[in-house]
C-alpha cells in the first residue's frame, strides 16, 4: 500500500534526495541503498527522491536506475513516497524513463528542467507536458536554473499547473519573491529545494522540503516543519538557526561529495563517487566535521 498523500502534500512533507550507494569497486550497492532508505524513513522522511542529481543520475545507467527504484520500493515503499528522478535534456529519453518508473511501481516522478541545451519557455512547456502525458503518475517539476541554465518562468508554471498530473514544484531558484508569486498563481504544491531557504519558503506557502541535508538531520527538519505548522514561529526559527552550520558545511563543495563523506563518517552506506565527482580532501573532511558538530550532528 502506498503512503498517504493529499492534494496539498502529494509527496509528503519531508523528503531526502537520496545518494546512490556504490560498492568499493564502483558498482551499484542495492543492499546499501535499501539500508540507507530504511534509515532515512526511520529518521523522519515520508518521501525519498531516487535517481536525482544527488543520486549521481548523470553517471548511472538506465538499468541501474530501474534496479535502484525497485530496491528502494521493496525496502520502504509501503511507508514512504518513492519518487523517481527521470529528467534529462532529451524529452524522448525522459518519457522512456518515466514509463519504466511507472511500470516498476514508483509513486511519482521528478522532472528537472532540461539542462545545457537552454530551451525557450515553449520548449519547457512541451517537454514537461510530454512527460506528464506519458504516464499516470503525479509529477514534481524541478526548477534549478543555476544548473540547468534556464528558469521555469512563473507564467510557464501556471500553464503547467493546468495539467492534472503536474502537481508540485521543487524550487531551487533562490528567489523568494518569484516563489511567492508562483505559489499564489499556480496552486502547485511547493517544495523547498534549497536547504538554507527551507524555513523562508514555508513562510510564503511551501508545504515541505526536498532536502540534501536530510541525510544527516532529518529529525530536525521534521521538527522544524511541525513547529511551523503548529504556529510556533520561535521554535521553528531556533531549529533553522541551529542548522545553519550544517546548511553551510554541506554545500562548501558539491553536495553529493559532502553527503557521502558525512554518511561514511556516520557508518552509513555511501561508498565512493563516480567521476567526475571526487572525494573530499583531508582538510575538507576536517572542516565538514567541524560544521556538522556545530549543528549538533553526531559522528
Amino acid at each position: 500500500m502506498a503512503p498517504i498523500s493529499t492534494p496539498q502534500t502529494p509527496f509528503g512533507r519531508v523528503l531526502t534526495a537520496m545518494v546512490t550507494p556504490f560498492t568499493a569497486d564502483g558498482a551499484l550497492d542495492l543492499d546499501g541503498a535499501q539500508r540507507l532508505a530504511a534509515h532515512l524513513v526511520d529518521a523522519g522522511n515520508d518521501g525519498l527522491i531516487v535517481n536525482g542529481t544527488t543520486g549521481e543520475s548523470p553517471t548511472t545507467s538506465d538499468t541501474e536506475k530501474d534496479q535502484l527504484v525497485r530496491a528502494v520500493l521493496e525496502a520502504v515503499g509501503d511507508r514512504a513516497h518513492v519518487v523517481a528522478g527521470i529528467g534529462t535534456n532529451d524529452t524522448r529519453h525522459s518519457v522512456e524513463l518515466a514509463r519504466t518508473a511507472e511500470r516498476t511501481g514508483a509513486h511519482g516522478l521528478l522532472a528537472v528542467t532540461p539542462y545545457y541545451n537552454k530551451p525557450p519557455q515553449e520548449g519547457l512547456l512541451r517537454h514537461f507536458t510530454a512527460i506528464a502525458d506519458s504516464t499516470g503518475l503525479p509529477v514534481m517539476l524541478y526548477d534549478i536554473p543555476g544548473r540547468s541554465g534556464v528558469p521555469i518562468d512563473t507564467e510557464t508554471l501556471v500553464r503547467l499547473a493546468d495539467h492534472p498530473r503536474i502537481v508540485a514544484n521543487k524550487d531551487a531558484k533562490g528567489d523568494l519573491g518569484r516563489a511567492s508569486w508562483a505559489i499564489a498563481e499556480s496552486g502547485l504544491a511547493w517544495y523547498s529545494g534549497d536547504d538554507m531557504l527551507n524555513l523562508p519558503l514555508l513562510s510564503v506557502g511551501a508545504v515541505g522540503f526536498v532536502s540534501v541535508v536530510g541525510h544527516v538531520v532529518s529529525p530536525d527538519l521534521r521538527a522544524l516543519i511541525e513547529a511551523h505548522l503548529s504556529g510556533d514561529v520561535q521554535k521553528a526559527t531556533e531549529i533553522h538557526q541551529k542548522l545553519l552550520p550544517v546548511f553551510t558545511g554541506m554545500f562548501r563543495t558539491q553536495g553529493v561529495i559532502t553527503t557521502k563523506a558525512a554518511l561514511t563518517l556516520q557508518g552509513l552506506p555511501a561508498g565512493p563517487l563516480r567521476l567526475p565527482l571526487v572525494e573530499l580532501s583531508a582538510q575538507e573532511t576536517a572542516q565538514l566535521k567541524i560544521d556538522l558538530a556545530a549543528g549538533g550532528v553526531q559522528l
